[in-house]
Formats: structure tokens, C-alpha cells, sequence
């Protein structure tokens, strides 16, 4: 997954913090300090890998979200719990769990270029009033896309 990232960050122009077996919330503070220094307008943390039911990923998470308040609280933070279209009923397990540890402003929803519908985005955004923000329809660099409820819903049906 690591490795991943270093391919994307380079594939979209941007910079990398990381440090391989360090703790997580210390290279989220290192990267919010970069950040801060040298002046960027946007910041992605990328927590990938989390499973619900881990309990110490949670917490490391909870952790996380701690480290951003105390150190970017004037910032705009967003936190965006991204679902496997593929995942069905089991999305609705991680949107409370998650919902439980961080405060979730919105879900985006992967994979849709494979056979899953993702109809568990409308599940989740009923049962937890989180509103669909970005869509995965592919594995290139612009295959993320803007929720669009219309065209989402007519390819459903």
C-alpha cells in the first residue's frame, strides 16, 4: 500500500510524507507541520486498511483524529469514509464504527466499474445522514468523480 501511494503522489504532482513502521499519528503531525511551513492549501491523510473490527486500528485512528485538532483546528477537515461498492450490508457495520470513532462528513464509493451497483451508499447516507461525495469508476488518475445522485441513481435502475 505504501508503495501505492508513492506511485499516485507522483502521478498527481504532489508530495509524500511517510515513514514505514513509525506511528501513525507522529507522521500525520510531521505532515501537518510540513504542511503549515511550507504553505499548502490541502492536506490528505490516507488511513487506509482499517477494518472495523481491529480494535487498535480504531483507536490508532481515534489518535489520529487528535493529533489534526490540536494541531490544524482552524482548518477545514474533512473526513471521508470511502466504502467498497462491493462490500453490500457490511458497509453499513463500517459506517458505524467509524461514525463511533471520527466524525465522518461524507463516504465515497469504490469499484463501481466492476459489477457491484453500490446501492449501500444509499443505505449508509439514510441510516447515518452521510451524504455521498465522490465515486470510483476506475483505476486512473481522473476515475474519481463527483457524486452526481441522478446519474448514479439511473444506473442502478
Amino acid at each position: 500500500a505504501e508503495e501505492q501511494l508513492d506511485i499516485w503522489a507522483q502521478r498527481a504532482g504532489a508530495e509524500i510524507v511517510r515513514k514505514d513502521k513509525a506511528d501513525s499519528a507522529s507522521v500525520v503531525y510531521e505532515a501537518i507541520k510540513k504542511a503549515q511551513n511550507e504553505g499548502y492549501n490541502v492536506l490528505i491523510i490516507d488511513t487506509a486498511g482499517r477494518l472495523q473490527n481491529k480494535f487498535n486500528l480504531i483507536e490508532e485512528l481515534k489518535k489520529i483524529k487528535n493529533v489534526i485538532s490540536k494541531n490544524a483546528s482552524d482548518s477545514i477537515v474533512e473526513s471521508i469514509l470511502v466504502l467498497d461498492a462491493n462490500l453490500g450490508q457490511n458497509g453499513l457495520s463500517q459506517a458505524k464504527v467509524f461514525g463511533e470513532a471520527i466524525d465522518i462528513t461524507s463516504v465515497a464509493l469504490t469499484k463501481l466499474d466492476g459489477s457491484a451497483k453500490g446501492g449501500i451508499i444509499l443505505a449508509v447516507a439514510k441510516e447515518y445522514g452521510l451524504p455521498a461525495k465522490l465515486i470510483g469508476v476506475g483505476e486512473k488518475i481522473d476515475d474519481l468523480k463527483d457524486f452526481n445522485p441522478d446519474e448514479f441513481i439511473e444506473a442502478i435502475f
